[in-house]
């Protein structure tokens, strides 16, 4: 969009309704058109984010061809806007059939204004993040955490702490729940680092049996135990001279705490059945989604180990926490998957939107990830709608998208919480905020919180 305007395209031949949309949305440039070919030289010029469409057009305007020829010649000069078909009470079946070819919406005749306003400001949303999306995509390849897809404060904190400290040697302690991606920051820390050329070693602490894990980790020599054919390096010294990957920490026996303790305080090992004493050179990166604060406590994790691994510690948000990132990943494994299973699938529906905001992602972006693969595969038309991915449609109030809304809900919980705060004192109500008696009686009653 030219000069970060929000643009909105009104294609209608009806004048009087053409000057009742003109001016029911007041946070858009709203520009006008009557016929195709108007339209269309005005797509060009503005490049708006959404369309509302009529499909009843001049020389047509009893039909749907010009409409519908419309609607394909926008997609096919921008396939991410958003275009929400306006149509007549009698005329649903038309809709339908324009929402298979890559419409947003539809809206049925008489114009509501307020809920045409709902419906543009969230598509407008939908457009936003699909455009950072795509902004990230192209800038992948520049980007320093590859594998990193997002654009949420939170994450962008996670990624600028794993830039800082990647180029030194210190022992990471990486926490979060399960699916987060404390994987794919590993790789980033290693990437990174002046080992990028060394190899990255990842053993899951959780995934392999109790009496085999020391022999995984330190190795063994030959004839150490029955079975023991040959001598074995273990998994730390395949490790030298780049990274390892302690996965699901929390989990390794309080026995092999204690060896895995002298070696990152020494830095050799010995292998099992063995009295030689090797020296590795090699960064230990840990994770763990379990608490170790109070494994500690109930005397299940060594607190002197924990403090060897955890020189720095990074906390990875879940999913339900990042600011938008549920869309901008989600509309990312849909272009991957969608290309993977050849589908013609192109988009997320309004209520599979809602329904992904609404969602808490328990399972984080693994879970988000096999959902959108089950929408790819279940999907029937170009969209992906909220039961091909198994989710319940969202009850939840519309997010208020208008900025003014936005704002004054935020005024709005920041008044009550100073107000409460202070016991309902108004001058130190207005001290705690930053603002003069005046301006909070003001702002008291704006916001209809006077009484």
């Amino acid at each position: 969009m030219k000069n970060d305007k929000r643009y909105l395209l009104v294609v209608e031949d009806d004048k009087g309704l053409q000057s009742q949309l003109r001016w029911a949305f007041e946070d858009f440039e709203v520009e006008i058109a009557g016929d195709r070919a108007e339209a269309i030289n005005q797509f060009r010029r503005v490049q708006p984010g959404v369309v509302l469409l009529d499909l009843g057009l001049p020389p047509d305007p009893g039909g749907v061809s010009e409409g519908l020829a419309t609607l394909s010649e926008i997609l096919a000069l921008a396939p991410e806007t958003k275009v929400i078909i306006v149509t007549g009470d009698d005329d649903r079946a038309n809709a339908v059939r324009a929402i298979a070819m890559g419409a947003y919406d539809f809206h049925q005749k008489p114009a509501d204004a307020e809920l045409l306003a709902l419906l543009v400001d969230r598509a407008q949303h939908v457009y936003e993040l699909e455009r950072d999306n795509r902004r990230l995509q192209q800038t992948d390849q520049h980007m320093p955490l590859r594998g990193i897809i997002t654009a949420s404060p939170q994450m962008l904190k996670v990624c600028s702490t794993i830039e800082k400290i990647a180029p030194s040697n210190i022992t990471t302690l990486l926490l979060g729940a399960s699916g987060t991606g404390k994987e794919r920051c590993a790789q980033a820390l290693h990437e990174l680092s002046p080992r990028a050329d060394g190899p990255l070693i990842a053993i899951n602490c959780a995934a392999i049996p109790e009496n085999l894990l020391e022999s995984e980790l330190f190795g063994y020599e030959k004839g150490a135990f029955t079975g023991a054919a040959k001598q074995t390096p273990g998994k730390i010294e395949y490790a030298d001279g780049g990274t390892l990957f302690l996965d699901e920490i929390g989990d390794l026996p309080m026995e092999l705490q204690a060896k895995l303790l002298r070696f990152l305080q020494e830095r050799v090992v010995e292998r099992i059945g063995g009295r030689k004493e090797i020296p590795v050179d090699v960064r230990i990166l840990c994770a763990t989604h379990q608490d170790l604060q109070r494994l500690i406590e109930q005397g299940q994790f060594r607190e002197d180990l924990y403090y060897r691994i955890s020189e720095i510690v990074i906390e990875i948000p879940p999913l339900k926490d990042r600011d938008g990132d549920v869309v901008v990943l989600a509309k990312s494994f849909l272009n991957t998957l969608a290309k993977e299973y050849n589908s013609s699938v192109k988009d997320f529906a309004p209520d599979a939107i809602a329904a992904m905001e609404a969602y808490e992602w328990p399972g984080n972006v693994r879970e988000l990830e096999s959902k959108v693969k089950r929408g790819v595969i279940m999907a029937d038309g170009s969209q992906v709608g909220a039961q091909d991915m198994e989710l319940a449609p969202s009850e939840a109030e519309p997010m208020p998208l208008n900025l003014k809304e936005v704002r004054e809900e935020a005024e709005r919980r920041a008044v009550l919480r100073a107000m409460n705060h202070c016991n309902q004192n108004i001058t130190d109500a207005a001290n705690v905020l930053g603002i003069t008696r005046p301006t909070l009686y003001n702002l008291l009653e704006r916001l209809g919180l006077k009484s």
